[in-house]
């Protein structure tokens, strides 16, 4: 007697399998069901999350035959080398250098004007600075500015960069700015009235930055708009945490830290 297989679609008909590709960081592919299209930015145990050109991210099923890479139909799996499971960019959207070293610090300088500011450059753009050996200092406040560039003493081997909040024509700070006149000191600021204000709000979960009455407190004040305990401290953590790159800022701040890491990285002239 005969034995036939159980499954009697006919050859022509059967979905052949897909290529086995690794999923590995910044590979962009379509999802086939969705038709959501981005770059692999992580690869866990069964799933896959992508990240689309606007910053959204989706988690998908390490499906067979689930994505589309140039157009062709494939399996997405697990990357198996440590190495490709590594980010190939970092937070500041530059190309990771694996096991790189930090260099020895320049003379030259970064001055911010307080730790919230500190702090997110160097979640954003510390991996490259490690690598630039430039420092980054906060000042607690600007009023003194002048004499700290004065006290700094830069020259072309020593250059200082100072990032100030809320440089608009007619500030305080673009008086004290104004005062800043060495060659080899440069002085930019983002329009905000304070660093919080740089980080995207979606990125934090709100629709939009309150905004705070003339004469009260502005993080205080934005705390009470968005009903967050008033703790500066605790809220400036959430916001924080809500930054994962260079996505998460506003172009007036990414340009503005950018523009000072090319000036203090420069060859001395």
């Amino acid at each position: 007697m005969r034995s036939y297989s159980p499954d009697l679609t006919p050859p022509w008909k059967k979905q052949q399998p897909a290529p086995e590709v690794p999923a590995d960081p910044d590979l962009v592919v379509e999802e086939v069901g969705t038709g959501f299209c981005g770059a692999v930015i992580g690869c866990e145990a069964g799933t896959v999350t992508l990240e689309d050109r606007f910053g959204k991210h989706r988690v998908f099923p390490l499906a067979p035959r689930g994505f589309l890479l140039e157009g062709r139909v494939v399996t997405l799996v697990r990357p198996t080398s440590p190495s490709a499971a590594r980010p190939v960019r970092t937070a500041s959207g530059s190309l990771a250098v694996p096991g790189a070293r930090a260099r020895v610090a320049r003379a030259g300088r970064i001055y911010v004007e307080g730790r919230h500011d500190a702090e997110l450059v160097e979640k954003v753009w510390g991996d490259d600075l490690r690598i630039e050996g430039v420092v980054v200092e906060y000042l607690e406040g600007i009023d003194d500015l002048p004499a700290i560039v004065t006290a700094f003493a830069p020259g072309p081997d020593a250059r200082l960069g100072v990032l100030v909040d809320h440089l608009v024509p007619g500030s305080k700070e673009s008086r004290i700015a104004s005062e800043i006149s060495s060659a080899h000191a440069l002085v930019v600021g983002h329009p905000y009235i304070d660093v919080w204000e740089a980080v995207k709000p979606s990125s934090v979960g709100i629709r939009a930055w309150p905004t705070v009455p003339r004469g009260e407190d502005w993080k205080t004040g934005v705390c009470r708009a968005l009903g967050w305990p008033e703790n500066t401290g605790a809220a400036w953590q959430r916001i924080l945490s809500g930054v994962r790159s260079y996505k998460d800022l506003e172009p007036e701040l990414l340009g503005r830290v950018e523009e000072l890491i090319d000036f203090v990285t420069a060859p001395g002239v």
